[in-house]
């Protein structure tokens, strides 16, 4: 009901100047004192050392090169720098078309336009809390939209599995078994042919260190993680905080650096309530 009372002062307020022989000037400032009105949500977690990540990537490693008691320059003024050696996949982060697929677009070639995305939040921790290989299906799907309408182009299409409540222990993030079989929740194929395919949504992301399930990645498939990719988008693994937004009505804005032709990298992650 607010929104619709800003709008409507918003247009009187045009009519105003224009019959008043002023020229109004055009601004999003009113736009965005609504949002800074609403409650924001981080979906990223904390990166360091020891976190949880894909098996074949080595730790991070960062390195203090100056410190605020290191003199430099003339007048001995000191600050704080790190060097971070990390992997591009590392804490939440971004998967661009061509950490998988040859001849697909790296992050640099991801537009700003993509970064700011009605959020989709499909919940299946409580299956996921029966089974820990539980794979989302189009019944899920059609759960969602029986409630709240068709899945909106170009939305970012978020699974909540509540797997982050794990984090930051990757032991239990990767829930191994005795046989080295990893049992965690993933994708399936049908949704995300159904959800890039036939609602052309722009992005997904998960809680989850991979795309596939456990049990596939134990066996060194992928298949899933390449099937999006391969579609020329974007994903975002290992969110946090799903539990803490709407199903339906946020706005996600998925934020990352620019390195040329970077083929991953950490993200900044976080939803905007209605």
């Amino acid at each position: 009901m607010k929104e619709k009372v800003a709008v409507i002062l918003l247009v009187l307020s045009a009519v105003f100047w224009t019959n008043a022989g002023c020229e109004s000037p055009p601004s999003l400032w009113p736009v965005l004192n609504t949002l800074q009105s609403r409650e924001f949500v981080d979906l990223t977690h904390t990166f360091h050392s020891g976190i949880p990540h894909w098996p074949g990537f080595d730790d991070e490693v960062r390195t203090t090169t100056f410190y605020y008691d290191m003199g430099i320059g003339t007048k001995g003024a000191g600050f704080l720098s790190h060097r971070y050696e990390i992997p591009g996949q590392w804490g939440t982060h971004v998967d661009p078309p061509a950490h998988f697929v040859r001849g697909k677009r790296f992050l640099d070639e991801i537009s700003v336009k993509e970064m700011i995305l009605p959020l989709v939040v499909i919940d299946v921790s409580d299956k996921v809390n029966s089974n820990p290989d539980y794979q989302i299906t189009m019944n899920d799907i059609r759960a969602w939209e029986a409630k709240f309408g068709p899945i909106p182009e170009k939305a970012f299409v978020a699974m909540r599995t509540d797997w982050s409540k794990r984090w930051p222990n990757p032991e239990t993030m990767r829930n191994q078994d005795d046989k080295n079989v990893a049992h965690y929740p993933g994708w399936s194929r049908e949704v995300l042919v159904y959800l890039y395919e036939q609602r052309n949504i722009t992005a997904s992301g998960h809680e989850t260190t991979d795309t596939d399930p456990g049990v596939a990645t134990s066996k060194g498939d992928y298949s899933l993680e390449t099937y999006i990719l391969s579609q020329d988008k974007f994903q975002i693994e290992l969110l946090a905080n799903l539990d803490k937004v709407p199903e339906y009505g946020a706005i996600v804005v998925v934020a990352f650096p620019k390195p040329r032709k970077g083929s991953g990298f950490p993200a900044r992650v976080f939803a905007i309530l209605p």
